[in-house]
């Protein structure tokens, strides 16, 4: 080995060490080591919405909130029905694709999803709306869901009933 060989590879293997040293001395914060080890549905959530906490890889809960949010299997086109007594929020039409839910009635921001496409209402009574601002863009009556219009799933931010 040529002394220019020698010097390259010294020099390689000392940057190596520096980097290794310096990474392993950062601490990672916490929310990026938690999103590292979620769905990307899920780490896009914990991000838009403070206060969740992963769950399992494919859901997260936000105690305060009254609120939970669960991926649909891996190439699943539903997410299947809303749990009686529940609103809820789906970022795809026909209650497809990621889902939130929650358990209790009043205004629910919907920034943990990056569309809304459709929600579902399984109580008993009363109405749920799909809103962008105080501006219902879909209703879904006691025991129905309702598809949101295509113009207006972006610009969803809260659901109410």
């Amino acid at each position: 080995m040529n002394t220019v060989s020698r010097y390259l590879t010294t020099f390689a293997i000392s940057l190596g060490v520096v980097v290794a040293v310096t990474l392993s001395a950062a601490p990672a914060p916490a929310a990026r080591a938690d999103v590292a080890l979620v769905h990307p549905d899920v780490a896009y959530a914990l991000l838009a919405e403070p206060g969740g906490v992963a769950t399992s890889w494919s859901t997260a809960e936000w105690p305060a909130l009254d609120m939970t949010l669960t991926v649909s299997g891996i190439g699943a086109r539903s997410v299947g029905s809303c749990a009686t007594g529940a609103i809820c929020a789906y970022s795809q039409a026909s209650q497809g694709g990621t889902k939130l839910e929650w358990t209790s009635c009043g205004s629910k921001s919907t920034a943990a999803l990056a569309t809304v496409g459709s929600i579902a209402n399984a109580r008993s009574s009363g109405t749920l709306q799909a809103r962008q601002g105080t501006t219902v863009r879909a209703s879904a009556t006691a025991g129905t869901a309702a598809t949101v219009p295509i113009a207006y799933r972006a610009l969803i931010t809260n659901v109410y009933c």
